[in-house]
Formats: structure tokens, sequence, C-alpha cells
């Protein structure tokens, strides 16, 4: 596991920013490089959060894109891999409407901000989750051991992209429920 660089009490901000994730240990790892910038900082850390995330999706995006073009799936497994493919497409347009609107928090609008990202960054948690659900029912039919391990590890990496993505969403709702502006959300120097 890649632990922040520095002293111990920044290993802590990351530990404690973390803390409200579901996957505690996959967000320690995933933010830890953002430890001495966003310090105790809600708001920096709901940034990092959905950052990583966008990063993480376009690496699968890519990855399906590549699966795509090697033709190792055929007939519905095919149509659910072009189906996976324009579900991630419309996640990541969230995760970016979502990060633009982290980038300009208003004290005047930030209740309707967070409404807007909790629905946003759902919305790409559930585009992901379908993207799993084409496979599912196929995975039991007859299909070759290559299709079937192609199956498996894309449902694993999409699993983790999920996994991600729903620590960034619990980021947006720490951040939701502390608003900006207050004594956690000022870097400590």
């Amino acid at each position: 596991m890649v632990l922040a660089k520095g002293n111990n009490n920044n290993n802590g901000y990351v530990r404690e920013a973390c803390s409200v994730t579901r996957y505690q240990d996959l967000c320690v790892h995933s933010l830890a490089q953002f430890s001495n910038t966003a310090g105790t900082s809600p708001s920096k850390w709901a940034r990092a959060g959905v950052s990583v995330t966008i990063g993480e999706v376009k690496k699968l995006r890519a990855y399906l894109a590549q699966l795509k073009r090697n033709g190792g799936f055929m007939g519905r497994n095919r149509a659910a891999l072009s189906d996976c493919a324009e579900v991630f497409d419309d996640a990541l347009d969230e995760l970016h409407r979502s990060l633009g609107v982290l980038r300009k928090l208003s004290k005047t609008t930030f209740s309707t901000q967070m409404e807007d990202l909790n629905t946003w960054i759902s919305a790409a948690l559930t585009d992901e989750d379908t993207c799993l659900d084409g496979f599912q029912e196929q995975d039991n039919h007859n299909h070759n051991n290559n299709s079937k391990k192609q199956i498996k590890l894309l449902q694993s990496r999409v699993q983790n992209v999920s996994y991600i993505t729903s620590n960034a969403l619990a980021l947006v709702n720490k951040l939701a429920t502390t608003g900006i502006g207050s004594n956690l959300d000022q870097h400590k120097s």
C-alpha cells in the first residue's frame, strides 16, 4: 500500500478523510498523495476523490476500447461491451460536471450544489453498475474460457472503479454535512 509521503500527521489527514468511506483501505491508497495539499479540508478531499475517480474511469474506458478493438467478445457479450463503454462515457460526463462544481463552490448556492453533486455522482455509480449487469446473465452460457476470463477481469476492474466512485460520493457527502468555510475546511500547514 502506498502511504502519504511526509510526517505521520499528513498520513492522519488521509485516514481521517477516508474514515467516512465504505472502502477505507482503497481510499487511503488512492488519495494518500493528496495529504499535504488537502489537509483537513472536506472540499479538497471531495475534489481529490472525484479527480481520482475521473482518472480511473478514463483508464477503464481505454481498457473497454482495447477490448472492443481486439474483438474477443461475440454476440450478446459484444453488445454488452458496447453498452458498457457508453455508460462509462455517461459516468465520465457526470464526474466532470461534478468536478466543475467542486471547483466553484459558493456559500449562497452550496445546498443546491451538494444536491447536484449527489445526483451526478450517484448516477455515475449507477452507470458503472449497469455495465456489469450486461454480462451477468451471459456469464453462465457456453463461452470459451478466454471469454469468461475477460469477463471476470472486466467485472473486477469495473467493481474497483465503482468502489472508488462510492468513496468519492462519501467524501462529497461529508462536505455536504460540514459545509464550506468551516474550521474543518481550512488547510492547516
